[in-house]
């Protein structure tokens, strides 16, 4: 399946962007009646046959629109501390994104070793994961929002904070009520601060435990993603 982002689609014809053109012709090497996919990132997935095969300007003709597909009833939020080496952040997006992620939020915290972030490149990781894992809905990047911030906002649904100190902390299972939004916290490299953990309590958020091994910061993001996931699907087939 050849996949293409095209997220200002509209109508029963469509220029692709010169970089797909590119793609599309010169690499592809795809000609006049060849059929491509396109995603909005918003849920319309499109099935399309090429009508101009130009490698700056590749026209195509919609033949079949897909609404909401693969929308799922519940929704993942994990708000993490970027790390000092950006690429472990980057494949955190990109595995995320392919188990199944809605929104994600850089944190910065008390103890982060990374302050500023440039978005443009992360959104690249996150629609290139979208498409590599066939998802018509492109996750939300937040911009970097300061913990104490994040942490007194409203949200819905549950609220959990994944932290190394002792405490009196539950497992994913215990903590998340399927078909419910869930927001997690992923602290930085040096763990959330006591002052931030009490803050993320006296907010709500359920201390919670990823097992009894010491996680890296994208590993934990990943865990709790796949987890929530695995606890969803799981409830669905039972049903």
């Amino acid at each position: 399946m050849h996949l293409f982002y095209t997220p200002d689609i509209t109508g029963n014809e469509y220029t692709l962007p010169e970089e797909e053109s590119k793609h599309c012709i010169k690499v592809l090497r795809l000609e006049t009646g060849d059929r491509v996919s396109l995603i909005d990132g918003k849920g319309g997935f499109y099935t399309c046959e090429i009508i101009q095969p130009n490698a700056k300007r590749c026209e195509v003709r919609c033949i079949e629109k897909i609404e909401r597909y693969g929308q799922r009833e519940f929704r993942v939020h994990i708000a993490i501390a970027p790390t000092k080496n950006i690429e472990r952040i980057e494949w955190f997006l990109e595995k995320c994104t392919e188990i199944g992620i809605d929104e994600i939020t850089p944190l910065l915290c008390e103890h982060s070793e990374r302050k500023i972030i440039k978005p443009d490149r992360l959104e690249k990781v996150i629609v290139s994961a979208m498409k590599q894992s066939l998802k018509a809905y492109l996750p939300e990047l937040h911009p970097m929002t300061p913990f104490d911030d994040f942490v007194q906002a409203r949200r819905e649904g549950v609220k959990c904070i994944a932290h190394c100190d002792e405490d009196n902390k539950k497992r994913l299972d215990e903590a998340y009520l399927p078909d419910q939004p869930i927001t997690i916290l992923i602290g930085p490299e040096g763990d959330f601060s006591s002052r931030e953990i009490e803050l993320a309590k006296n907010n709500g958020f359920i201390p919670l435990t990823l097992g009894e091994s010491r996680l890296r910061t994208e590993t934990a993001g990943i865990v709790a993603c796949h987890s929530i996931n695995f606890i969803q699907e799981t409830r669905v087939k039972h049903d």
